[in-house]
């Protein structure tokens, strides 16, 4: 957008506004020294690199790096889209209905596997497209526990499960589902068609 030039009597008012307005503060304004206009700047010198033997403590200050796990939502939202972009944000938006659900939740590890592989396959064969897995969100952690426990194991396995034969090849995409869906402690499962 371009700005406009302002007409001779808009420019005329302004300065008759400027004139009769008074300053705030009546403190005199800092000079700015005037820079030359081009200054040298040194080039940068190169670093040269030792091995971490040579460098000493150095070594270990330089090379340590916070690198933390990935939770898994954030891993399931870095999965590459497989399905339709339209298709995918409306069912992210909770505006697709899931057609079948199975609720893992409560169920252990030994009894939820064998439950999700017969359910994805038989939803599959049934030509359906749109499935929700509620695994819930884990119980809560207890601030004074002395032992950390893992939380969600089911919310972390399920999607583990699902990129293992032989559901893998049934299933198109994975996503967290919407909140009026479970929101977090549920998963949206998009199902290839049968060949």
């Amino acid at each position: 957008m371009t700005k406009r030039r302002l007409r001779p009597d808009e420019l005329e008012l302004w300065q008759q506004v400027a004139t009769s307005a008074d300053p705030l503060h009546n403190r005199p304004k800092p000079v700015e020294p005037e820079l030359p206009k081009k200054i040298a700047r040194p080039k940068p010198k190169q670093k040269q690199s030792l091995s971490p033997f040579a460098m000493g403590d150095k070594a270990v200050r330089q090379t340590e790096t916070h690198v933390f796990p990935k939770t898994t939502s954030q891993r399931v939202k870095a999965d590459p889209l497989q399905m339709d972009n339209k298709a995918f944000t409306r069912m992210k938006r909770g505006k697709l209905a899931p057609e079948a659900r199975i609720d893992l939740h409560g169920m252990t590890l030994d009894q939820a596997h064998p439950e999700l592989i017969r359910f994805i396959l038989t939803s599959q064969a049934r030509g359906l497209r749109l499935v929700l897995v509620i695994t819930g969100k884990g119980s809560r952690e207890d601030p004074y526990d002395p032992m950390p426990r893992r939380r969600g194991v089911l919310k972390t396995q399920v999607p583990q499960w699902m990129r293992m034969a032989p559901v893998s090849q049934a299933i198109l995409q994975v996503a967290e589902a919407h909140q009026r869906h479970g929101g977090a402690g549920a998963y949206y499962v998009y199902l290839k068609r049968m060949r």
